[in-house]
């Protein structure tokens, strides 16, 4: 299993360009990772490739190339932005005579590294496991020897089987208390329906600003940095709105991301679903980003894959402050909402955004009417697309 890297510890980067076309997003994003998991970027290695190479994943000159870069920059681990087959891992290891960490384990160790939560802590264990037991297969051929010695020989069991078993009943423990908070979580939720509370979720792209939107709504006080998960265990708070006279629950999840492990969904599948159960989803976007439509469509591919794809949700792009944008309520030839402009960070917006949840979600209290003062229709003219370009 990847340990973290103590602090300073040198990473060379290796960033394998099979056609995409934001091979230099992907970098700065694989650079925030390695940064959240306490290494320290001095090199990076890229390499064109039409597919993966079986034994080594770059090619035996790619490999090379980056022995020579770890060696010069005297690294202590090489961290790719791809997922590696066990043999593949394994191979590099043996050629590269360094630590070698792939994109699933380097975003699991993140999750460990920000899980603060009982159940938080549980989630991301399991999944480290359930991605752990597929390095039992081929990466590890120390563990095939016969155990032996007195008391010890006969039929008995190999070291990889026994680790295994061990790592097969961890599993099944960490499954089974995960199902008990799920059940606590459901009489939670049993009682809100109860109170006829609406849930609101905040989702969005992983670094987009939702902790800090839940913290101007919320006054919570909710961990938020620029840097990547930075919020990992759902916290939830209930939210007054004035203009409606009525409360309403405030959920802030963890961020999505591209290429995001199974494993990962897998094992927060319970936290996940009560994404799918709320009345109302945020998407959440940065504005100021150039990959904010790529980001977008991953959101909605993970919202698909847990089951929320048909919950309603409204479009916030935050951090217009950072564009050329004006903070404002967009809303279609029907006048409904469809999109809201804001800064969380500096609070531009955010009265109308109260205003446009209250329409919303309370909107026999507030009709959309409320909104047109304040409002303006969906114009090209006034996209983000055009303002942060």
């Amino acid at each position: 299993m990847f340990e973290r890297p103590a602090s300073g510890t040198r990473a060379v980067l290796v960033q394998v360009d099979f056609g995409d076309a934001s091979v230099a997003d992907r970098i700065a994003e694989l650079t925030l990772l390695a940064e959240s998991a306490g290494a320290e970027c001095v090199a990076l290695v890229q390499g064109k490739r039409q597919a993966p190479d079986a034994a080594l994943f770059v090619g035996k000159g790619k490999a090379e190339e980056i022995a020579a870069a770890a060696s010069e920059h005297q690294a202590d681990i090489v961290i790719f932005n791809h997922e590696l087959a066990p043999g593949q891992q394994r191979n590099l290891e043996g050629l590269l005579q360094k630590r070698v960490v792939d994109r699933t384990a380097l975003i699991l160790d993140i999750f460990a590294l920000r899980a603060k939560s009982h159940e938080g802590k549980l989630q991301v264990e399991l999944a480290q496991l359930q991605h752990l037991a597929t390095r039992l297969v081929r990466g590890w051929t120390h563990l095939e020897r016969q155990k032996g010695g007195i008391g010890l020989r006969g039929p008995g069991e190999t070291q990889l089987e026994t680790d295994r078993r061990l790592l097969g009943n961890r599993v099944k423990l960490l499954k089974e208390r995960l199902r008990k908070l799920e059940k606590q979580r459901g009489v939670r939720r049993r009682a809100r329906e109860r109170q006829e509370v609406p849930v609101v979720s905040l989702v969005g792209y992983t670094n987009a600003g939702k902790s800090t939107l839940f913290n101007a709504m919320t006054k919570a006080g909710a961990y938020a940095a620029d840097q990547l998960f930075a919020t990992l265990d759902t916290t939830s708070r209930r939210v007054f709105l004035r203009d409606a006279g009525r409360s309403f629950i405030l959920s802030d999840t963890v961020g999505f991301i591209r290429d995001l492990p199974h494993s990962v969904v897998a094992a927060f599948e319970a936290t996940l679903e009560e994404t799918a159960r709320a009345d109302l989803l945020l998407h959440v976007v940065d504005a100021s980003s150039s990959e904010r439509e790529a980001q977008m469509r991953v959101v909605d591919g993970v919202l698909e894959e847990i089951g929320a794809g048909d919950v309603p949700r409204v479009v916030v792009w935050n951090k217009v402050d950072a564009t050329a944008g004006a903070p404002g309520v967009e809303l279609d030839a029907c006048g409904n909402i469809h999109r809201v402009l804001l800064s969380a960070r500096t609070g531009a917006g955010l009265d109308d955004f109260r205003t446009a949840l209250a329409a919303r979600i309370f909107p026999e209290t507030l009709p959309h009417t409320a909104l047109s003062h304040s409002s303006r229709s969906s114009d090209p003219e006034h996209s983000p697309q055009s303002e942060s370009s």
